[in-house]
């Protein structure tokens, strides 16, 4: 096989610039690479060339071998004289090409003449493929008003085909609608800005549509085409303005502070943040009547009331509100100022007011000895509509705020006077509500707080601050200090209290015990002499008379209990008389109470206990599967008829004696510890049933003089089918132990529904022993 070769002869072809001389070299032919054009349209086998072997003399001993890819199905060769076709049309894009191996074998002997050698076939490309964008379509923004040449966006078409060959995958853009607006990089797809002081408020979204051609976009090149969506965004470029340079609102004088007077809103052509405004006010001939905020969401102006109105004071308000974007783009600073003023003209309207009361709150003081329809004082409330009648209304006292009528108002004048005594140790405050309504009109009404205070005067006596109750020893000293006093009242005098002690006169001349006044509204309890003697007197009630010093005095006596005692020599009490123990163990009406309710309880669980017992006594005599008393049990069984002969056996209850003597009874201790107890034999009966009746009289017997039954009835059940039917028993425990004796012609005489029972029992004793 040929295989390419590079001959070694060379030329001298000159001399470069240092003289040195140049050589060529003779290239030979290239016989390992093959070229193929793609899309071959033709009918034939494209043809892709010729193999030849050396060793080949023309005499058809040479075969050639094709083996790589596509050898076999795209690629065919003649073994003979080795030409290689295509059977395919083959497409570039898809495989660029391919690597086939050749070899040259004897076609007798299959040995190889030569070494296998390599070769590769490549496709040609031809323009076949069209550009194609990435993306279809595109969508850009750019800022409005941007100058010429700003980047938009940059698009890009793709080429199947062979860049390296030919100027197939050289792709040229241009822009084909969207001018003069755009413009597009033909080398690179950038689009750009082509017209200055585009507006978004003008026209915001563009179509652009953009081509891309092959063959650097010369006649017969292939093209592609996408479609841009731009849009300008916004910038602020654009100030707020009012619609209007006059805004007039009108509003009730009764409207609440904070309340919405009215809402003004300034256009703005942008959008969004760029679009957010702020206003102020920046003059007003009413200050700080009124203010004004921004709403986010709608961007107006919102006018609040911060002060009341009144409209028979100021009847109209001038206020100057001014506009002013919260974002000011710098660039737009030379568009002027972003800002606008408009004037707010604000009328009040009149509206019929309730009562106005002078004050907003009352504080009135009367004394607690006030006689009843003393007046207190007085309210007053005028119409605010007509400052010059000030009675046009009527007073009430609210009741819910006055449930015991202390109080009452005169209806015209507003005089608040009392109805009930008062008492200042019960309530030293009234608060109640005084309503004043228009006669004109009860709907308006107003209300306010009235509150009356209670002063105090003398008209409580002092008293002992507690029940004293003390002891004295029998041994005590003269002058000794045995308890220490004090007193209350309930009176609240401006300089506070003053009390004063002393022993009752009527006490004084016989005293055993003398008061002594502290001064400081405390007094001691003195003893008057050195000894005392219980059994002589075991109790003392010294009165002391307590007095408050005030205008008018008042006075009272209070009693002061003191025990007399044995004590040690420290004057530790050790014994009193038992009048003394008595009450200092003596139990409260409470605790007495408390005592009985606790052993009514423990009563009725007492009673409960018991009763809860006694039922528990009461138990079933059958409590368990083990008791051995003959029980009454159903069993449900069917017994097998007149061929079942192990059943039961009635031949036992027809002959006693049958019975085996060691069979033992359940009710019964073993026949170890009691001998058996022999059983008469009883002649036999007339009665047919004469047999049962006296077993059964037997069982009965030995029951009766058994000592080791159960001392309580037991029921035995002997079932024994009697001979009241007509038919007689058809059960083979009454039959005889041969079926000669028996007869059963008759069953022939009982109609159709005994015929099978006389087939098989009836007839001559020949049948039957056939």
């Amino acid at each position: 096989i040929r295989t390419p070769h590079v001959d070694e002869g060379s030329g001298l072809t000159g001399q470069d610039a240092n003289g040195v001389p140049l050589r060529r070299s003779k290239r030979g032919w290239m016989w390992n690479q093959f070229f193929l054009l793609e899309e071959y349209t033709g009918t034939d086998m494209q043809y892709v060339g010729k193999l030849h072997s050396d060793g080949d003399r023309g005499d058809g001993s040479v075969r050639y071998v094709l083996t790589g890819e596509g050898a076999g199905t795209l690629f065919k060769i003649d073994e003979k004289s080795g030409d290689i076709h295509a059977t395919k049309r083959l497409d570039r894009e898809e495989k660029a090409y391919y690597i086939l191996h050749a070899k040259a074998v004897n076609q007798f002997t299959n040995e190889a003449l030569e070494g296998e050698s390599e070769f590769i076939i490549k496709i040609h490309d031809i323009n076949d493929n069209e550009p194609r964008f990435t993306k279809d379509p595109y969508m850009a923004s750019v800022p409005e008003m941007s100058d010429v040449g700003t980047s938009v966006i940059q698009v890009t078409a793709i080429d199947a085909d062979d860049a390296t060959y030919g100027n197939s995958a050289r792709v040229v853009y241009s822009i084909l609608e969207g001018q003069p607006y755009f413009s597009v990089d033909p080398e690179t797809g950038l689009i750009k800005t082509a017209l200055p002081g585009m507006d978004r408020e003008v026209k915001e979204h563009y179509q652009v549509v953009i081509q891309a051609k092959d063959m650097a976009g010369q006649m017969g090149g292939l093209s592609g085409t996408t479609t841009v969506s731009i849009t300008l965004s916004d910038v602020n470029d654009n100030p707020p303005r009012f619609t209007k340079t006059l805004y007039e609102f009108r509003v009730p004088e009764s409207n609440e502070l904070g309340s919405s007077v009215g809402a003004i809103r300034a256009m703005d052509a942008d959008i969004g943040p760029n679009a957010e405004m702020d206003y102020r006010i920046i003059g007003s001939d009413g200050p700080g009547m009124f203010d004004v905020t921004t709403n986010r969401s709608t961007q107006e102006g919102v006018i609040l009331l911060r002060k009341p109105l009144d409209f028979e004071k100021k009847r109209q308000y001038s206020l100057r509100i001014q506009v002013e974007n919260s974002h000011i783009n710098p660039h737009f600073y030379s568009s002027g100022p972003f800002r606008d003023e408009a004037t707010i003209k604000i009328v009040v309207e009149d509206v019929d007011e309730p009562p106005l009361f002078e004050r907003a709150s009352y504080i009135m003081e009367v004394k607690e000895d006030a006689a009843r329809n003393t007046i207190v004082g007085s309210v007053s409330a005028s119409d605010p509509d007509d400052k010059r009648n000030v009675l046009l209304c009527r007073y009430t006292i609210d009741r819910r705020t006055d449930m015991d009528r202390v109080f009452n108002i005169h209806a015209g004048n507003g005089s608040v006077f009392t109805l009930r005594d008062l008492d200042r140790e019960e309530s030293a405050w009234h608060n109640i509500s005084v309503i004043a309504t228009e006669f004109n009109n009860p709907r308006l009404m107003s209300r306010v707080p009235v509150y009356i205070r209670v002063l105090d005067v003398n008209d409580n006596a002092p008293t002992f601050a507690t029940n004293y109750e003390t002891f004295v020893c029998e041994n005590a000293k003269a002058n000794q200090r045995i308890q220490t006093v004090s007193a209350t009242d309930p009176d609240e005098p401006l300089g506070g209290h003053r009390f004063t002690f002393s022993l009752a006169p009527e006490a004084a001349g016989k005293a055993n015990f003398s008061v002594r006044d502290n001064k400081d509204n405390t007094a001691w309890i003195l003893t008057r002499r050195s000894s005392y003697n219980s059994l002589q007197k075991s109790v003392y009630h010294v009165p002391v008379v307590i007095s408050d010093g005030e205008y008018p005095m008042q006075s009272s006596t209070s009693t002061l209990t003191i025990r007399v005692c044995t004590c040690d020599r420290e004057g530790n009490m050790k014994l009193c008389n038992p009048e003394a123990l008595t009450a200092r163990v003596g139990l409260s009406t409470g605790a007495l109470v408390a005592i009985l309710l606790c052993v009514i309880i423990l009563l009725i669980i007492v009673v409960l206990f018991a009763a809860l017992r006694r039922q528990r006594k009461k138990e079933p005599l059958i409590i368990s599967k083990e008791d051995v008393r003959d029980n009454v049990v159903s069993y449900n069984d069917e017994g097998g008829g007149e061929e079942d002969t192990q059943a039961f056996d009635i031949g036992t209850l027809r002959n006693p004696e049958a019975i085996e003597d060691s069979k033992q009874r359940r009710d019964i201790i073993p026949e170890t510890f009691y001998p058996p107890v022999r059983r008469p034999v009883l002649p036999p009966s007339r009665d047919n049933n004469g047999d049962v009746r006296d077993f059964i009289n037997q069982r009965l017997q030995e029951n009766d003089s058994d000592p080791t039954a159960p001392p309580y009835d037991s029921l035995a059940t002997y079932a024994y089918e009697g001979n009241g039917s007509v038919a007689e028993s058809l059960s083979s425990l009454e039959s005889v132990t041969t079926e000669g004796d028996q007869d059963y012609n008759y069953l022939s005489e009982w109609g159709p529904r005994f015929k099978k029972l006389a087939d098989m029992y009836g007839g001559d004793d020949s049948d039957r022993d056939s």
